[in-house]
């Protein structure tokens, strides 16, 4: 009981840092296997197990594969670990995926069969605000409410126009290296628009967008590029920021920048 409470404790604490691992579940044995239902291993990005056991190498090389895919694409998956026979009886080989499940082969002498349940415990995506204009602030609010960590980047004067946020910086020094997925809305409103769009186009990310017209984003995209900035991560940006819903008011403007994020973020489209 010990060893399944330090377990939690571990998820727990990685959770908090925001630190990517996947969960892989024992959910059913048939005949003789080494681990038995409710075994669990925590899987680090790297491929180790960092704490549990769910077995011996029959079941080991397809749950790491399962946990390196999960963590890639954020999906949980179910693998069936079962002996030739089993599988040839259901028509189906090592490596298939079908129904959502996918098979693998125990050669292991036991010839038991165990399904293992592995999913992807991954840090919040998060939405970096540069500026503190009002279109910031509502995306900022939106945002949220879709299961969005917020950071507020913005000079100390203008932070109090944000009444939440997980993380707030100071100016424009925006964080390097995040492991989850990161969505980046410069919406400066003319106060160091040229400070803030280098800054977020200098770190990596699956969307960077500016709110203002294609007319003042084509002129700070020639000044950054004067500036020597990678033509490659100018043609990444965004400009204007969001789908064309026709909104005005900075709510349907922020709207239409967050429905954008999310058709990024679940279709995996690096433009609308």
């Amino acid at each position: 009981m010990g060893k399944m409470t330090d377990i939690y404790d571990i998820m727990t604490g990685k959770m908090a840092k925001g630190e990517p691992f996947a969960v892989a579940t024992v959910v059913r044995t048939v005949a003789a296997t080494a681990a038995k239902a409710g075994a669990k291993a925590l899987i680090l990005p790297d491929g180790s197990i960092s704490e549990g056991w769910i077995g011996g190498g029959c079941a080991r090389a397809a749950v790491l594969k399962a946990a390196h895919d999960a963590l890639g694409d954020g999906r949980a998956r179910l693998v069936s670990v079962q002996p030739p026979d089993g599988l040839a009886a259901q028509g189906v080989s090592a490596g298939i995926e079908q129904s959502g499940i996918r098979f693998a082969s125990n050669l292991c002498p036991s010839e038991g069969t165990m399904d293992i349940f592995v999913e992807p415990m991954l840090p919040k995506p998060e939405v970096i605000l540069c500026g503190a204009s009002p279109v910031a602030v509502a995306v900022a609010d939106l945002a949220r409410q879709f299961g969005f960590s917020t950071t507020v980047c913005a000079p100390a004067a203008d932070q109090k126009n944000f009444a939440e946020s997980d993380r707030r910086i100071e100016g424009y020094a925006l964080p390097v290296e995040h492991s989850g997925a990161r969505f980046v809305v410069v919406s400066t409103q003319g106060r160091g628009d040229e400070q803030a769009l280098q800054a977020a186009l200098s770190i990596e990310a699956d969307y960077v967008a500016f709110v203002g017209s294609r007319k003042k984003a084509a002129a700070l995209k020639a000044k950054l590029s004067a500036r020597g900035v990678d033509p490659a991560r100018l043609a990444r940006l965004k400009a204007p920021a969001g789908l064309d819903l026709g909104g005005i008011t900075p709510e349907e403007i922020a709207l239409s920048i967050v429905a954008e994020i999310i058709a990024v973020r679940r279709k995996g489209r690096a433009s609308i």
